[in-house]
């Protein structure tokens, strides 16, 4: 042999040794802040990922010495975190808002009216107008609107409006006249509002199906289109795992049709909207769990929104004479969770006032009978006498919360509570002692759906405009780790997820997000606008932006 190609066949054996010490894997990522969100809430530097679970993690030098990948990535000393929860959303009816006009921030009934025309004169054959997102607490008097305006500005079009909270609605003559509603009548668990004898249009919880109920649905192909403008949005935004809180058969088996095809990618939870005839089909065949797809709660609507004076409060709203209402019959309440306790599936009751909590928590306590591990949670949880909070940790309750509506709610709560109730507010570092762990979320649409805004009203109490000096009931903040926990592991538990998703630990699901900044540790002003890098569900990228 040629001496001088003995160097040469040594190098390359001595290559394909070292080659052969490598595990194979998908994906590195490396030199990186790695929040792995674990027990300990450790830090790491690398990663593998091997089919879609994380096989690696650690110091750069030992995953880049252990594991060879045909992708990898430099994270540029970037931030890593689990991918983002939301627990409490409506991505289906986040979706549909998509071919709606956007009424969000509106800071009059008159801007409403304009913004309403511009979407008609791009959507001209449209057969109803519809929007969502006014909030009269945004306008100089604070009043419902009246249909007036709508009837006027169109005479021979259905025009029908959800308020931002999504428990009230405003329909102009002709969406009230293709509903049949000619004048006000009584509606278990609802109004029909109605001024010297005439229609307003405002419709309250449980009316507004009335209406609802006579518009035109979009077909199987128009909505998937819009589900995956949403996913895109959302994923967009690091979330990896959404919720689908209150959905009937037809939504939910399309949805499960369109991930069995692989069309749509992001993780959702879809809760199973309360009625006799649900429980009856789905009680029978029991929850679905699937990858992406899962079918394992029943959402129950206890009451209504604070905003429209349709939460259920103890004692009557400091701004009116009304103390709100539930929107079943207790007996009704308490018939589908005794059926529901019987069941495997969880229980995730929307509860609002301080009297539909203690009526919820009390069920829950009944039927639960003291320490469990069923994980029934109690959604929004917004407003709490001060002697139930001890009841979520009596009955292993779950306070499944939204942040963002502390900051949004806060200029007008305290005048529908007044001082003394708004003490048990918005209470989420009171309810996180009890509970020990609180699931976030934004309950998007009425909130926006970036996660970091939650994060950043849940840790500084303040809103995007840093108000109000100090925060709003500051002492019911709660720490940016458990801020992070709370919107990754403890949501992930609070879908019964956590050994599976949730954290950046061994054999677990290798969904994560890169920022460009660090949550943890940047100042609170600029955390609403880091920007995500990219999102990856399973080991597979599903948003990217540049890292250079």
């Amino acid at each position: 042999m040629n001496h001088r190609i003995i160097p040469l066949v040594m190098a390359c054996l001595g290559l394909l040794a070292c080659s052969s010490l490598h595990k194979p894997a998908d994906l590195i990522v490396y030199n990186a802040i790695v929040y792995t969100v674990d027990s300990a809430f450790g830090i790491a530097e690398a990663f593998a990922v091997r089919d879609g679970k994380f096989i690696g993690i650690g110091k750069n030098d030992d995953i880049l010495t252990a594991y060879r990948a045909d992708s990898v990535i430099d994270a540029h000393g970037r931030p890593v975190y689990p991918g983002f929860y939301d627990a409490h959303s409506h991505f289906s009816g986040y979706a549909h808002t998509f071919a709606q006009a956007d009424l969000t921030g509106a800071a009059s009934f008159d801007e409403v009216i304009e913004r309403l025309k511009r979407f008609r004169s791009v959507h001209p054959n449209a057969s109803w107008l519809r929007g969502r997102g006014w909030d009269q607490n945004l306008w100089e008097t604070n009043v419902f609107p009246d249909r007036e305006k709508l009837d006027k500005a169109f005479p021979d079009l259905p025009v029908y409006l959800v308020r931002v909270d999504g428990h009230a609605a405003l329909a102009n003559g002709k969406a009230l006249e293709a509903a049949g509603i000619h004048h006000a009548f009584d509606v278990a668990g609802g109004v029909i509002e109605e001024k010297n004898g005439r229609t307003t249009g405002i419709l309250i919880d449980n009316a507004m199906g009335y209406v609802a109920s006579a518009i035109n649905r979009p077909s199987a192909e128009e909505t998937t289109e819009l589900l995956q403008v949403a996913e895109d949005s959302c994923l967009a935004v690091g979330l990896t795992t959404v919720s689908d809180a209150g959905l009937g058969r037809a939504a939910i088996r399309l949805l499960d049709s369109l991930y069995r095809q692989d069309i749509l990618r992001i993780r959702n939870h879809a809760m199973v909207g309360l009625s006799s005839a649900n429980l009856d089909y789905f009680i029978e065949r029991g929850p679905y769990i699937g990858d992406r797809f899962t079918v394992r709660s029943f959402k129950i609507l206890a009451d209504g929104a604070l905003g429209s004076r349709g939460a259920c409060l103890l004692e009557p709203y400091a701004d009116a004479s009304t103390s709100g209402f539930l929107l079943h019959h207790p007996d009704t309440l308490e018939s589908a969770i005794a059926r529901l306790a019987k069941s495997e599936f969880q229980v995730c009751t929307h509860a609002i006032g301080d009297s539909a909590n203690r009526h919820i928590l009390q069920l829950y306590g009944k039927h639960l009978l003291g320490k469990n591990n069923r994980r029934w949670r109690i959604e929004h949880a917004q407003v709490i006498a001060p002697e139930d909070f001890k009841k979520f940790n009596a009955f292993s309750i779950i306070p499944s919360v939204q942040p963002t509506h502390a900051t949004s709610d806060m200029y007008w709560a305290v005048d529908r509570l007044g001082k003394e109730r708004i003490k048990g507010a918005y209470a989420y570092k009171q309810l996180l002692t009890e509970s020990g762990m609180l699931a976030l979320g934004s309950d998007f649409p009425v909130e926006h759906i970036n996660p970091l805004y939650g994060f950043h009203a849940a840790v500084s109490r303040v809103d995007s405009r840093e108000l109000p000096m100090g925060g709003f009931l500051p002492e019911q903040a709660i720490s940016r780790e458990e801020a992070l926990r709370g919107m990754t592991i403890w949501a992930a538990y609070a879908f019964f997820e956590e050994e599976s998703s949730g954290s950046i630990e061994l054999g677990k699901n290798a969904d994560f997000v890169i920022l460009a900044g660090d949550i943890m540790k940047a100042p609170l002003t600029e955390v609403r606008d880091i920007a995500v890098l990219k999102t990856i569900i399973a080991g597979q990228t599903v948003y990217s932006k540049d890292l250079n």
